[in-house]
């Protein structure tokens, strides 16, 4: 079944390792087929990934995002690792998220640890990107 997307002016969205710029209007469309997307907002930059969640997200979201589990796998652990040591209250839920990466269902990982989750929206916010910005009317 495919997936509708709507995006608003000048909005992003990563298909695979291509990256969509909407023009000046707000759009739709359906997308069918097995590339990985990911909307702008729900990205997080090198830059950005300051803490352990972040790191492990944006790990995530490399291997989701390039479909190859083995190459990140060892980077995988050892951001893993960081963020267990870092917040030991919450291994019940991070190894809930662990589970959906050995699942293969990377997409599902970020959404089953509530930190990393909420540590991708605020990296989200301050997300920069050098594409022009819509004149000002």
């Amino acid at each position: 079944m495919p997936l509708r997307v709507e995006l608003k002016p000048f909005e992003r969205i990563v298909i695979g390792e291509t990256v969509l710029v909407n023009s000046g209007t707000r759009t739709s469309f359906l997308i069918d087929g097995d590339a990985p997307i990911l909307r702008e907002r729900d990205t997080i930059t090198a830059e950005t990934a300051n803490t352990p969640a972040k790191r492990l997200y944006l790990c995530l979201q490399t291997m989701y995002l390039k479909n190859d589990i083995p190459r990140y796998r060892t980077a995988y652990q050892g951001f893993l690792r960081e963020l267990r040591d870092a917040n030991p209250g919450a291994r019940v839920t991070i190894d809930a998220a662990n589970a959906h990466v050995a699942a293969g269902a990377l997409y599902k990982a970020p959404q089953g640890n509530p930190e990393t989750g909420e540590a991708r929206r605020r990296a989200a916010r301050s997300l920069t990107f050098a594409t022009p910005k819509p004149p000002n009317r």
